[in-house]
């Protein structure tokens, strides 16, 4: 019966040459300078091709198992810890975990063919990019952009209600600056995720996001205006000197949107693991452990070194709570009064600068809901009023300070025409 035999042409080639070897066509010399082997290998292959023919330029290890493979045992307690635990896990995420967990270490790959044995994975069919895309290159240095964005999901699955993550991602490193968990993507807890991004690390170059509401205004009345701003783009544009880039398509800030793909399957396993099902709890560990774990798992070297967040002034820093608060224009009664979200507020009588009616005071609500009133950079004075004030005609047409006391002395310049008139009038009545 005539044997078969499977030769690479690597193989191949190297067979011929010994046989040439064998022939004397060739010395060891020419076939191991051929062959880049040692002259001592190609005698050892020579030796085996004499013996066994063809057979003996294949790799004898061909066919056989690895001497590397798995254990049978081993392969059993991966099995019952993956059912048992991570069931709807990905092999590369399962394999970290039980490397990490469980001390057993296993390629990513062997993990994947096993799960599809267990039925626990199926492969993914290749993607067919139909739009035709322009790659474009990461930012070069830390802090040159962040790419920010808001996901909801129930990151808690059924222990807890949908909440939104906002995340923060460098685009030169893929690293994640900031995590945190809020219920909502409005202003309030933009500005608080922001604030202390800032005290944290600085002000970034540039912030590139989406076209929601919070971050840009969108009515077609006022879309084309410059002026017209949202309280972010207030906040950072003219207050703190940051720019605001608006992405066009979420394909055009990939690199958050592609997060929120990754979170989404790690981070809500994470949680479950550790049982954590409220906002605070998530928010001290993705601060503690989670940012530090993600990021030497999928951040990169960045193109050059250096980190171009710039620190904040030291006006920043004394007025950043000022800076991060929803400020409005409203007008001073007629009878002094402010009203501002169905509340009404009375300026008291003496100020630290003139307001007058009609005057257009600011309202900045703070992020912990404090209220301040002020006119021309001056807080002004004010106690919130119960109810709507009724409507009285006022006499007085301006608050101020308190009545000036001082009165000049008899010398003093400002009554020096005074007194010459005064003198004047008195010699004119002597001599009548």
């Amino acid at each position: 019966m005539t044997e078969l035999i499977t030769m690479t042409p690597k193989e191949l080639s190297r067979y011929e040459i010994i046989i040439k070897l064998i022939n004397k066509e060739i010395n060891g010399t020419m076939a191991a300078k051929q062959l880049n082997l040692t002259v001592r290998q190609v005698k050892n292959i020579k030796a085996r091709v004499k013996k066994q023919g063809a057979k003996g330029i294949v790799h004898r290890s061909r066919g056989q198992p690895s001497n590397r493979r798995l254990k049978e045992p081993k392969i059993k307690q991966m099995e019952t810890l993956i059912k048992k635990h991570y069931a709807d896990f990905g092999p590369t995420f399962a394999a970290e975990k039980l490397k990490k967990i469980h001390h057993l270490k296993v390629s990513r790959e062997k993990l994947r063919r096993l799960m599809v044995g267990w039925d626990l994975w199926q492969p993914k069919p290749r993607k067919k990019n139909k739009k035709y895309r322009i790659w474009r290159a990461r930012k070069e240095q830390y802090g040159e952009m962040i790419q920010f964005d808001g996901s909801y999901e129930h990151w808690f699955e059924e222990r807890a209600p949908e909440c939104c993550l906002l995340a923060a991602i460098d685009d030169a490193t893929g690293k994640l600056s900031k995590l945190e968990f809020a219920e909502h993507e409005g202003v309030k807890p933009i500005f608080s995720f922001w604030q202390s991004y800032l005290q944290e690390r600085g002000k970034p170059l540039n912030i590139y996001l989406d076209r929601l509401r919070t971050y840009k205004q969108n009515l077609k009345s006022v879309v084309d205006d410059p002026e017209a701003r949202t309280q972010f783009q207030r906040a950072m544009e003219l207050n703190l000197n940051i720019k605001i880039i608006h992405a066009f398509s979420p394909q055009a800030k990939g690199r958050v949107e592609r997060l929120f793909g990754t979170l989404q399957d790690r981070l809500i396993k994470e949680l479950r693991l550790r049982n954590i099902s409220d906002m605070k709890t998530a928010n001290e560990f993705l601060k503690k452990e989670y940012l530090d774990d993600f990021n030497a798992c999928f951040a990169v070297k960045p193109a050059k070194r250096g980190n171009l967040h710039l620190s904040l002034t030291q006006w920043e820093k004394e007025h950043l709570e000022q800076i991060f608060s929803i400020q409005k224009t409203r007008v001073v009664a007629n009878d002094f009064t402010i009203r501002y979200e169905n509340k009404w507020f009375q300026l008291a009588e003496k100020q630290p600068c003139l307001v007058r009616r009609k005057e257009k005071v600011t309202v900045e609500e703070r992020i912990d809901g404090r209220i301040f009133i002020s006119l021309k950079s001056r807080g002004l004075i004010f106690t919130e009023l119960p109810s709507r004030p009724q409507k009285l005609k006022m006499k007085v047409v301006a608050l101020g300070g308190s009545s000036q006391t001082w009165k000049p002395p008899a010398n003093h310049p400002w009554r020096k025409a005074f007194l010459i008139e005064k003198a004047k009038a008195e010699r004119l009545v002597s001599t009548r």
